[in-house]
């Protein structure tokens, strides 16, 4: 028996890391009756067989999951926007933060493509830039034009396992040629008429770049919330998570309650308006939706 961890998924094999050696491996049958799927990112114990095969015997407990993409113990998010082409939405960005938060993975905000930007678009793309950094997030202003940019999103890769989300067209693919060339992954042109990308990435794989390991991953942009009950969903706004103790009410849901720290907040420019009006457009929806039995 050996340890190591799933590098990729394909065709019905999964490559397992093990030292310096890759293992073309199967799951066991009992895995498909558990309705159990080894997923890439996994640590699994298998059994080595001649010419680098085996057989996964065992899943080692997941600290986080994601099933778009399928993918297992991811530490952080690197949420890719872009300025322009296609425009930012921050109301989009918002979807991708509540859903990487609610999965207890930590978010970390590029907005890629400053160097297409105009003045005013750059100096709109700043203010938000202030707002997400006052939240507590990270955030980034990248051009893979740039190599001072390219070492900044470097050095956060390091003993981690990093996704890249985020619609397609927005350059995730591109940003990755950038850090490391000799990857040369698929880049797609944007559809002028459609104004986004066309899914580009096909299998999920584990990168090894600068101490890390990175999933280049398709562009999607939609995010489900299926997930996230409406009590939960406060606790994916980090500002919101914050001043729930201090409501009148617990379970409190900041919308027509009286005596909300949020909303106060919100009221006195401590919130800012559109991530509150974000959060209660996610809460209908999350309210609308038809339960599942």
């Amino acid at each position: 028996m050996a340890e190591g961890r799933i590098m990729k998924a394909l065709s019905g094999f999964y490559y397992v890391q093990s030292g310096e050696e890759l293992y073309a491996c199967k799951g066991r049958g009992l895995f498909r009756k558990q309705k159990i799927t080894p997923l890439v990112g996994d640590f699994v114990v298998f059994d080595k067989s001649a010419d680098s095969e085996g057989y996964i015997q065992e899943i080692k407990p997941r600290k986080t999951e994601l099933s778009r993409p399928p993918i297992a113990n991811v530490d952080q998010a690197m949420i890719v926007s872009s300025v322009n082409m296609p425009p930012f939405s921050s109301l989009l960005l918002d979807r991708f933060l509540v859903f990487i938060e609610s999965k207890q993975i930590q978010p970390i905000i590029v907005i890629n493509k400053v160097d297409l930007a105009d003045e005013e678009e750059l100096e709109m793309i700043k203010e938000y830039k202030t707002i997400y950094e006052k939240v507590g997030y990270r955030v980034l202003l990248f051009s893979a034009k740039q190599r001072d940019d390219m070492m900044d999103i470097k050095t956060l890769f390091q003993e981690k396992i990093t996704v890249f989300a985020g619609q397609s067209g927005v350059g995730k693919s591109s940003i990755l040629n950038a850090i490391k060339p000799s990857l040369t992954l698929e880049t797609a042109h944007i559809s002028k008429s459609l104004g986004r990308g066309r899914h580009t990435t096909r299998h999920v794989e584990l990168l090894n770049i600068n101490g890390g390991l990175v999933a280049d991953t398709p562009g999607f942009s939609v995010v489900d919330f299926s997930h996230i009950s409406k009590e939960e969903l406060g606790l994916c706004f980090p500002e919101i998570k914050t001043l729930q103790p201090y409501c009148k009410f617990r379970g409190c849901l900041h919308d027509k309650e009286p005596g909300c720290a949020v909303k106060n907040a919100v009221n006195s420019k401590e919130i800012a308006t559109y991530r509150y009006n974000h959060y209660l457009q996610f809460l209908e929806e999350i309210q609308l939706r038809k339960p599942r039995y």
